[in-house]
């Protein structure tokens, strides 16, 4: 009897051993070879199509340089690349899927391409210390908003929930480096962004999201680095964003520029930013990087609830930058192009934000804004041990330039933290704007500064 039970054992043992073996996907074993002269996009997309209808498992991206184009990820896998691992975007359009989502957004009512894609899954798990790189600087810019459409994104997941994207590296996007529309629980953790190859090479898109943390990520971004936007009705809100390492040529940490939702319940704290190590190729925005932080509402939506604590920032020419406008752009299409946008008929809110412990160093000249419009103010920000060290430079002479500058309240303006030049303030130059209470603020320049620390116009 005892015999027979170890062998039913043993025999229970090997079947759990090889139920559990059999859960890996390997890509090899799919026909992808380590040839980025070939494509093992078939290949890949087979793994992850048995890998799903087999109820979850994860695929296996082993060492090794792999070329592929679109892949569609489905509920329940785990693509998982081995150190070593590479995965190439096409060079050639005729790659990409063209794609287009029943979500109703700003970008999602026509075509789009990536090289990773997924619509409606749950549980899916993208990690490993591996590599995918978009090969982006092929495709050219061809019009003002051809994100997605000619250049593909990197990695997008539209109305999906729990997922988690752990410690990969992802470089060089045709566009937007990951863009996630409409999901609920994610985590981003670990990951490695490099993205200065294109236009539009953002890092992180949240977009309209619930229930995120994202944590430990290292950033360098041509255009924006950490970007919440809101390109439908759908606000993101309740997200913590901490300790991260930030380098963009436009806005490191940036709540806009779409804004039909808003945003609500938003933590971010912990942050490093810097310019980038790389200094010679810009497409967009100053060589120091636009703004450390920018809080923008343009399109209708509101802002509430939004801390930003423990930032220590080099560079950037406008650090701080808070917007109410209304250039009113809306997500709908009234026609069949951009153009044709249905706009929005009401101005947005902001009310209620702090800024904590903002240390700023070697920063350009402009100053820092909260700005809003007349009859529509900025209202209940917080803003306390704060430390601003900045170029300066600016002489008396200098001063009806600026005056000259800001009577245009630039309402319709896409909202930008140099969308002024400098400031009447050295500090913060403060307009249309109820309730705003400075604590334990400190301005210094490099140069002789006539400019007051703080100027105020329309405020109580």
């Amino acid at each position: 009897m005892k015999k027979t039970r170890i062998v039913l054992i043993l025999i229970s043992l090997i079947a759990v051993a090889t139920k559990l073996a059999a859960r890996d996907y390997n890509i090899l074993n799919y026909g992808a070879q380590s040839d980025t002269s070939l494509l093992s996009t078939q290949a890949l997309q087979q793994a992850i199509d048995e890998c799903s209808q087999a109820g979850g498992g994860r695929v296996v991206v082993p060492t090794g340089n792999y070329k592929i184009g679109t892949i569609i990820l489905k509920s329940n896998v785990h693509l998982h690349l081995e150190q070593g691992a590479t995965l190439y975007g096409s060079t050639r359009l005729a790659d990409y899927l063209p794609v287009k989502s029943d979500y109703v957004s700003l970008r999602t009512q026509t075509n789009t391409i990536q090289l990773i894609y997924a619509d409606k899954v749950s549980h899916v798990v993208i990690d490993g210390y591996g590599t995918i790189d978009g090969r982006g600087r092929a495709f050219k810019k061809l019009s003002w908003n051809d994100e997605g459409i000619t250049r593909p994104h990197l990695l997008r997941f539209i109305q999906s929930s729990d997922i988690t994207i752990k410690d990969i590296t992802l470089k060089n996007s045709g566009c937007w480096m990951q863009h996630y529309l409409a999901c609920d629980r994610l985590t981003i953790d670990g990951i490695k962004v490099i993205n200065r190859n294109n236009y539009n090479n953002d890092a992180l898109d949240l977009d309209g999201c619930h229930e995120v943390i994202v944590s430990r990520m290292m950033a360098d971004s041509d255009d924006d680095g950490i970007t919440l936007k809101s390109t439908s009705p759908r606000l993101c809100e309740n997200i913590s964003i901490a300790n991260c390492v930030v380098s963009s040529h436009c806005n490191a940490i940036k709540l806009g520029t779409e804004t039909n939702g808003g945003f609500r319940n938003i933590n971010i704290s912990n942050i490093v930013v810097k310019p980038s190590y790389d200094q010679h190729e810009k497409f967009f925005g100053q060589w120091i990087g636009s703004s450390a932080i920018s809080l923008e509402i343009v399109d209708g939506g509101r802002m509430e609830n939004v801390s930003v604590s423990n930032v220590s920032v080099e560079g950037t020419e406008a650090p701080i930058f808070i917007r109410l406008g209304n250039r009113a752009r809306g997500y709908l299409l009234g026609g069949k192009d951009f153009d044709s946008l249905i706009p929005i008929d009401h101005v947005g809110t902001i009310d209620g934000i702090r800024l904590d412990n903002i240390q700023i160093r070697h920063a350009g000249s402009m100053g820092c804004s909260i700005s809003g419009l007349p009859g529509h103010p900025v209202e209940n920000v917080s803003l306390s041990r704060i430390s601003i060290h900045h170029k300066g430079g600016v002489s008396a002479s200098d001063l009806p330039k600026i005056e000259e500058s800001i009577k245009d309240e630039k309402e319709k303006d896409y909202p930008e933290s140099t969308m002024w030049g400098n400031l009447p303030a050295k500090g913060f130059f403060v307009r249309h704007a109820r309730n705003i209470q400075f604590s334990d603020v400190s301005v210094q320049t490099e140069e002789a500064d006539v400019r007051p620390d703080f100027v105020q116009i329309d405020t109580e």
